[in-house]
């Protein structure tokens, strides 16, 4: 017999996928993605929840308990700097030692142009194969630790391992907890980025990138197509196995003003269009999480397949989102976080009435902020906006997916890929691979047993350092 918090655990994600479907639930699911606001629920500081996962976990656990919402990301603090120090990340300032303990996050440092960790002139390097640069040239660059000294190189490495292993092991028995004590489903799972904003974000930074796209269109071109299976490879290792959650797209660096249209439509979305395409071949949602304002692009996010993704709005106009996107595809957020932080609780319910009037009469909306909500959200403003979706927008005729709904949902989502497989025959190393097994057989003498049995296991092993560095670049 299910218990309470099961039933309520499967009530909350039929809503949620129901929403994420583009259709009618019960009533609008609420999925704020909290990140050090949950340390202030839990009377943790930013340091703890930064530096200690445990406790960013226990910080989760607390506010599920507190909240009735329908999802929430396992750890939306998401950068465990434990891990990024064993590392030796140089690009984060640590609450704690680069920053005050309480009251902000980790910050992402970015260097000076000249500092940057990938040369204008390493293009083909990349290109050639994007896991052994990493590896060779990226990593030792990024890390403080992975250069000089053999000993404190090779302990890092080690250690770092060791680190992404008991982290995501420990996230996994974290959501089957929030599961079993609270009732809480997940909200995302996997992790994707666009091959132009990997470039500005990890790479070349923004004002490198700004300048090859003028300088050397042609390289960041091939660059983008050379990531992109890599990329659409990652996001399949870590996606939801039951294809019900969607795969988290942070959306960086391509937004208005970064980039220009011509680089927009010929570099960026012809290099990402084909990941989304194929995710979707497989089964799997994307969330387009649209930090800034992406208003001018919405006609072309329509292209994709219906149903393929969710739109997050951030400064895009919400309106314009609905309009362009909402006979295709499910919305969410748009609750300004400023009212979250400086309004009052009558400004948040007033704002939330707003939305709802708006873009929510028909279902496909899913209630959250425009941006991660931090240390700064008023708790008192969280329950406001919390108690008035749950009371304002039930839907009188609303009705949630059922088993036969899901598995014909499933069967439409079952199209072939698109134009990435194109990007995937230029490759000399195919994406889950650091080292092939033919490159590794010529060096070992005559076989006697199971070939295919050794095959495997390298291949098995392999992948693991294959997803090790992605991750680093993806994640932390």
């Amino acid at each position: 017999m299910m218990n309470e918090k099961e039933r309520l655990y499967q009530e909350r994600l039929k809503r949620y996928v129901t929403a994420m479907r583009n259709e009618k639930p019960d009533c609008i699911p609420i999925r704020p993605f909290v990140a050090e606001f949950t340390a202030k629920v839990a009377g943790y500081t930013c340091q703890e929840v930064t530096h200690d996962y445990r406790k960013a976990f226990q910080a989760v656990l607390k506010c599920a308990e507190i909240f009735d919402w329908d999802a929430m990301v396992p750890n939306m603090v998401y950068v465990w700097t434990g891990l990024t120090q064993a590392l030796g990340l140089k690009y984060y300032a640590v609450p704690g030692i680069d920053l005050p303990p309480d009251g902000s996050g980790f910050q992402y440092l970015e260097p000076p142009e000249e500092k940057a960790f990938m040369k204008p002139d390493e293009y083909n390097m990349l290109i050639d194969d994007p896991t052994a640069y990493m590896y060779n040239v990226w990593l030792p660059r990024v890390s403080s630790e992975i250069q000089g000294d053999p000993y404190r190189s090779k302990l890092a490495l080690v250690k770092g391992a060791i680190a992404m292993y008991d982290y995501f092991n420990a996230t996994n028995s974290h959501v089957a907890q929030m599961r079993k004590e609270v009732g809480m489903p997940s909200a995302i799972a996997g992790i994707l980025k666009a091959p132009l904003d990997i470039l500005a974000d990890k790479f070349r930074g923004y004002v490198g990138l700004v300048k090859d796209l003028h300088r050397q269109p042609q390289k960041v071109l091939e660059a983008c197509e050379a990531l992109a299976p890599h990329l659409a490879k990652v996001a399949l290792m870590t996606a939801d196995p039951e294809k019900k959650l969607p795969i988290g797209y942070w959306m960086h660096r391509t937004s208005i003003p970064f980039i220009n249209m011509e680089h927009f439509e010929k570099i960026y979305w012809a290099t990402f269009k084909p990941i989304v395409e194929e995710l979707w071949s497989h089964g799997h949602q994307v969330l387009f999480y649209g930090e800034g304002n992406w208003t001018p692009h919405l006609e072309t996010f329509a292209e994709l397949p219906e149903g393929s993704i969710i739109f997050h709005v951030d400064k895009t106009d919400l309106l314009e989102a609905h309009k362009k996107l909402g006979q295709k595809f499910c919305i969410s957020g748009g609750l300004p976080n400023h009212l979250l932080s400086f309004g009052t609780p009558e400004d948040v319910r007033r704002y939330c009435k707003k939305i709802i009037d708006a873009v929510a009469s028909d279902g496909g909306y899913i209630m959250d902020a425009s941006a991660i909500i931090h240390h700064d959200a008023k708790i008192e403003n969280i329950k406001a906006m919390t108690d008035f979706t749950r009371t304002y927008g039930k839907y009188e005729s609303g009705t949630s997916l059922d088993s036969e709904q899901e598995k014909r949902s499933s069967k439409e989502q079952n199209i072939e890929g698109g134009s990435l497989k194109h990007f995937q025959e230029k490759l000399r190393i195919k994406p889950g691979v650091c080292i092939p097994w033919s490159e590794k057989r010529k060096e070992l003498p005559q076989i006697t047993g199971d070939e295919a049995l050794l095959e495997k296991i390298w291949e098995e092993i392999d992948s693991q350092g294959y997803l090790f560095i992605w991750q680093v670049l993806l994640s932390f």
